[in-house]
């Protein structure tokens, strides 16, 4: 029953956003669409704000083909099944709104939503050292974490005209050199564990060696692409002078 329940709800999943990439997505307007903005937290002006543009759609269609044939793949899995794949969904909902995620706060949240049925999977259900590099997989992306809640605050609370979190605000947002340059290495360095890139990438041999294979797919096909995707949504749209700075290709 869990088994065709998770299934189901992938399928679901995937077919609704299909049909709204192909009925619904406008693909010449560069703008955001099908927002949703709600306040959530009146204390930090924190809003529940999704949306989905160009670069989102296709990481978002992505995650649910992938997702659906990890749920198909791990369909052998009968110990603790349920818990497995409420783990599996849970992964799914979290990459769902971290690429559909207007809010930088929120961004964050969803970021760190990955980390906990990650180590469960990796340590309920891998291999014969699977406790060693579940402990290694959320030592190094938690590190990292770090690095980007560094970064979330101090772009949050930075501003001439008043703190925010917006995604649109932000991208309007002057900062002085200095501080977007440690803002661009705070995020990168987090982005290079989660992609991974040398020398932040000893991690993932282990992870992927012990994980079983239906994880690894959503590790190999998902998970990884969040640390690609944070660096344009970000980086590049958010922090352009410190980009510009540093980006190989400035002095073609």
């Amino acid at each position: 029953m869990f088994r065709w329940y998770a299934i189901c709800i992938c399928s679901l999943e995937l077919l609704l956003t299909t049909y709204v990439f192909c009925y619904h997505f406008q693909l010449d307007d560069p703008l955001t669409q099908l927002e949703e903005d709600l306040k959530w937290i009146d204390i930090f002006d924190f809003h529940w704000k999704l949306g989905i543009d160009g670069l989102s759609i296709g990481p978002i269609l992505l995650t649910g083909f992938i997702t659906t044939l990890a749920t198909l793949a791990a369909w052998p899995v009968t110990r603790n099944s349920r818990l497995f794949y409420f783990l599996m969904l849970a992964m799914y909902s979290g990459q769902i709104g971290l690429f559909s995620s207007r809010d930088l706060l929120l961004f964050f949240m969803l970021w760190e939503l990955e980390l906990i049925p990650v180590y469960l999977l990796l340590s309920m259900w891998g291999g014969k050292k699977r406790l060693y590099s579940a402990t290694k997989f959320i030592l190094y992306t938690a590190g990292g974490s770090i690095f980007l809640l560094i970064g979330v605050l101090g772009m949050g609370l930075y501003g001439p005209n008043e703190p925010t979190l917006d995604f649109s605000k932000l991208t309007n947002q002057s900062y002085p050199v200095a501080l977007e340059i440690i803002l661009y290495f705070g995020f990168l360095i987090a982005y290079a564990v989660k992609s991974p890139i040398i020398p932040l990438h000893t991690w993932l041999p282990d992870t992927h060696g012990e994980a079983h294979y239906s994880t690894c797919m959503l590790l190999a096909g998902i998970l990884l692409k969040m640390g690609a995707y944070g660096l344009i949504r970000i980086n590049m749209e958010l922090l352009p002078h410190a980009h510009s700075i540093f980006s190989p290709w400035n002095e073609l």
